[in-house]
């Protein structure tokens, strides 16, 4: 068994959280306290040891997903400055033929997405969060307030919104207008994300009251946004856990994300 103090191999990704809306992550099963799970945490790092792995799953039937995970342009060079990191979606992603396929799977009617955003709330005219439906149909248009500084943020879908089918794709855009006086395109990244429901089995094993072994249950059943997210709000409520840390860079090491995983968790977007 390893120690808390040796690194953790994991497959997965992440990113930050929020105060006032932790509570969205809502499957299939009742919600713990944080502060329950986290009297107990130790045992939990200790399953948590012994085997963390991210499942990626398969793609969804279908055309392939596509999608961008680092910020691009349509067309032309966009004329937001050039960054390091760039913007990047803290997702899985897959690259076959030279095509990368950015996705993943959720069991949350309204989830949350966790972006790294280099630019600051004075500089880009205009950021933007859209979600389509597989008909391209717009179910959600969310202005994003940016913070002070760059970070990892956490964009929600909010309660006015329809709630996500089962097995249905949802395309979802995260966009940055850095001067609307100009015919530039936008910076932007793009992905798929697809709700489905897990078997009794594994609703069951979820009824632990600690978070940490939730997070293993949906890494290795491949439910990324979950998994994600519980590690996200257990990293910003404990920002010096070594542990916690470990987690967060092997997680987004794994998905070629080394990079962002220093970066600060900030607030969620208001």
């Amino acid at each position: 068994m390893k120690s808390n103090s040796q690194p953790i191999k994991l497959f997965v990704v992440v990113a930050f959280s929020c105060t006032s809306l932790l509570v969205s992550l809502t499957p299939v099963l009742a919600k713990p306290t944080l502060s329950s799970s986290l009297s107990d945490r130790s045992d939990a790092k200790t399953t948590l040891a012994q085997a963390t792995t991210f499942n990626l799953p398969p793609l969804p039937p279908g055309p392939p997903p596509g999608g961008r995970v680092r910020g691009g342009a349509k067309r032309g060079e966009p004329i937001c400055p050039l960054t390091k990191p760039k913007l990047t979606a803290l997702v899985p992603f897959t690259k076959s033929d030279e095509v990368i396929n950015v996705w993943g799977q959720t069991t949350v009617e309204r989830p949350s997405w966790f972006f790294y955003v280099p630019y600051t709330k004075n500089s880009p005219d205009e950021v933007e969060f859209v979600l389509q439906d597989q008909d391209s149909n717009e179910i959600s248009r969310l202005p994003i307030a940016l913070p002070d500084k760059p970070g990892v943020i956490r964009v929600s879908l909010p309660s006015t919104a329809p709630v996500l089918a089962l097995n249905k794709q949802y395309r979802w855009f995260f966009t940055i207008n850095c001067n609307k006086q100009t015919i530039s395109p936008p910076t932007f990244v793009e992905g798929v994300i697809v709700r489905v429901e897990l078997n009794p089995t594994v609703v069951k094993k979820l009824q632990t009251p600690e978070l940490l072994k939730q997070y293993a249950i949906y890494a290795e059943n491949g439910i990324w946004y979950d998994a994600l997210t519980i590690l996200a709000q257990l990293r910003q409520k404990n920002p010096k856990d070594a542990t916690l840390q470990a987690e967060w860079r092997h997680l987004l090491g794994q998905i070629d994300l080394d990079d962002i995983a220093a970066e600060p968790i900030l607030l969620e977007q208001p």
